[in-house]
């Protein structure tokens, strides 16, 4: 790693962005799962039912994906900065649109949108955080960003729209969550600098600064291995969130607040996990830190599984068990991508990965759970589990080590040079 990149480092820089990065992806997540808690109210309203609930998140998601692919490649071309300002100022815009909804159909498109926006913030979001940081803090800083997601979106967001709708409708709510992100958006146009990219070809571990057309991405053996782990990982992430509810109330027949006690630890795992171990790996390595999140997966995954209707011990197993498929995601789409490819590729890279993972692990994953639980009973989701941990581990197994810490000198990551 260059010495003067290191002993000259602008700390007051990396801080302010990385706090106000994380602020923007954690306004992503309540624009994202705000909409769940005020459901029940909009489906009054507007005459909604669950299946229109399934298309406008399904709608969000999959142009979250589309948009993470394309965005990431334009970012690295014109500069993050010049996608991260439209895209934040877009889906507050539209976040407060979703109040002006008047049908399905108007929700659906608006919903659509903001996908595109967020999708286009994610990965240049996650390359702005990690160029800003100092090398040996790439995994703790790429957590706090990725930890604000489950603490805003999963945490914050069902308390605060539940208590505003005590006091005005749900449309001015959608309002009201607008404001912030402008807020940010303003503060990022002062602060968030376009990195050189001969700065930033330090942060990776290659070095190269050189161009490269997109699909370059595919000759670094982390980024189609990074494709298939995020399927894994996501895999296990829908099995613990989307059908774990019923699992709990139809299978182990606990009540209605005793369900909601322990869906509340995937939050909670999931900000443990997106900080900890990734800052464990700036100096242990991602590698090892992977393998040890998915052998930690598997061990709490198979507690929780044999775990009856005791609410204290599920709840603690899913939190356990979230927390490393959480630390799994947010290596995968952040230092195992970026740092794995030049320069010039870094949000495409780390586009490419969340983009394939959204599309497919967030619309095939529920899928075949679903079929699974009608067909052969809900308790066997667990297995979808284990089988995407079973293949994840051989992803992890084949990894290349990224971390600074364990490169001390500039190397090839090329499938052709290894």
């Amino acid at each position: 790693m260059n010495r003067n990149l290191n002993s000259h480092w602008d700390t007051a820089y990396e801080w302010k962005a990385v706090l106000l990065l994380s602020l923007g992806f954690g306004l992503v997540g309540i624009d994202r799962f705000m909409i769940m808690p005020l459901f029940p109210v909009m489906m009054k309203d507007l005459r909604l039912d669950y299946q229109d609930l399934g298309h406008i998140t399904g709608a969000l998601s999959v142009a979250w994906g589309f948009s993470a692919m394309f965005m990431g490649n334009l970012s690295d071309r014109i500069g993050h900065r010049k996608v991260i300002m439209p895209a934040i100022v877009m889906f507050s815009l539209l976040a407060g649109l979703s109040g002006l909804a008047t049908g399905v159909g108007t929700l659906i498109l608006i919903r659509a949108v903001m996908g595109l926006a967020e999708g286009a913030y994610t990965p240049a979001s996650i390359v702005a955080t990690l160029d800003a940081s100092k090398p040996s803090r790439h995994g703790r800083n790429i957590g706090i960003q990725q930890m604000a997601l489950p603490l805003f979106g999963l945490g914050i967001a069902p308390i605060l729209v539940t208590q505003l709708l005590k006091v005005m409708p749900w449309h001015l709510i959608f309002a009201i969550v607008s404001i912030p992100g402008l807020v940010v958006a303003a503060l990022l146009w002062k602060v968030l600098r376009n990195t050189r990219v001969t700065t930033a070809a330090e942060h990776t571990m290659t070095h190269d600064a050189a161009e490269h057309k997109w699909s370059d991405v595919l000759r670094y053996r982390n980024i189609p291995l990074n494709i298939v782990g995020m399927l894994c990982w996501l895999t296990c992430l829908v099995v613990l969130s989307a059908l774990f509810p019923s699992y709990l109330v139809d299978y182990l027949h606990l009540d209605i607040q005793q369900m909601g006690y322990v869906l509340s630890a995937i939050g909670f795992g999931g900000m443990l996990g997106t900080i900890t171990m990734p800052t464990l790996s700036d100096k242990l390595g991602r590698k090892p830190v992977m393998i040890l999140s998915v052998i930690g997966a598997t061990i709490f995954l198979t507690l929780l599984a044999r775990t009856g209707a005791n609410p204290t011990a599920l709840f603690f197993y899913l939190m356990l068990t979230l927390l490393f498929v959480f630390s799994m995601i947010t290596l995968t789409v952040g230092p195992l991508s970026a740092e794995s490819v030049p320069a010039k590729l870094m949000s495409t890279a780390s586009g490419l990965v969340v983009g394939v993972g959204e599309v497919f692990g967030g619309g095939i994953a529920p899928a075949i759970a679903g079929y699974v639980a009608k067909h052969f009973g809900i308790q066997y989701i667990m297995w979808l589990g284990f089988i995407a941990l079973a293949i994840g581990f051989v992803v992890a197994l084949s990894l290349k080590e990224t971390a600074p810490s364990r490169m001390p000198r500039p190397t090839t990551d090329a499938i052709g040079a290894a």
